[in-house]
């Protein structure tokens, strides 16, 4: 285990912090499945996360290729690990993130046009599902027909809790990131939007499939602590560089503009 601690649609951005992240974190290389099966029952008080569906690059065609360019070629610099997009295998993850998640706290689960359809409903069955939350991402995507500029993001909660912000729509409008690191990453901001509407300061904020970690540093800028894991040790390995410098100089070297 590796953990280290540290002393119109549109949306206002998290007021920026001078301070340091006081926050812990601990990434490890772990399919989602075996890492949640690791954890103690009702040991996390928020999950956030962003699961890498297999359901678009291995169902639509665009063009004269796919989504992500030669698809799973081990040599195509662009790919990462996917998690399957069968209805047992995704049950199998709502149901472990239910065990592991306290009661009365909220859980915010990322999905694309693909996922949503075929996988968003079964989130009823393990949660009170509260909302769906529009990721506007301002800058044009690709897109055969419609271009896409926006992904998904359900809301839903295990018990009771409010909301600790109050003045947050439904669509938030943060800009994508272009020549990203990492070939999921999101950023920092639609993550600090859901770590301040529901946590406190101390909360354990889990991610399952945390990447390139955006959400773990804005697990630490609210003042969490932060437990993810990742198939890919590639991205682990990126994870905990962003992470351990964000901690030690308070600059996140994957999002320099912040």
């Amino acid at each position: 285990m590796i953990a280290r601690t540290a002393g119109n649609g549109s949306t206002a951005a998290p007021a920026a912090s001078s301070a340091r992240p006081t926050g812990s974190f601990d990434i490890r290389t772990q399919d989602c499945i075996d890492f949640l099966r690791g954890l103690p029952s009702a040991s996390v008080d928020l999950i956030v996360t962003d699961p890498a569906y297999s359901g678009m690059n291995r169902h639509l065609r665009l063009g004269h290729g796919r989504i992500v360019g030669h698809y799973g070629k081990p040599d195509n610099a662009r790919w990462f690990h996917e998690f399957s997009d069968d209805p047992e295998s995704y049950a199998v993850f709502l149901g472990e993130c239910h065990r592991v998640l306290r009661q009365d706290r909220h859980v915010y689960i990322m999905f694309d046009s693909f996922s949503m359809l075929s996988l968003g409903a079964l989130v009823r069955e393990f949660f009170d599902v509260k909302g769906v939350v529009v990721w506007d991402k301002v800058h044009l995507g690709m897109g055969h027909y419609f271009r896409r500029r926006h992904e998904q993001i359900v809301f839903a909660s295990k018990g009771r809790r409010k909301l600790s912000r109050r003045d947050l729509p439904d669509v938030w409008a943060v800009p994508r990131i272009h020549r990203a690191a990492y070939p999921t990453q999101k950023p920092v901001q639609l993550f600090e939007f859901m770590v301040q509407a529901s946590a406190e300061p101390g909360f354990l904020v889990c991610d399952p499939f945390c990447g390139s970690a955006s959400s773990g540093v804005a697990a630490l800028l609210g003042g969490c602590d932060f437990i993810g894991a990742d198939i890919d040790a590639r991205a682990v390995d990126i994870a905990e560089e962003r992470l351990a410098t964000f901690v030690a100089t308070g600059q996140d070297p994957l999002e320099p503009a912040r």
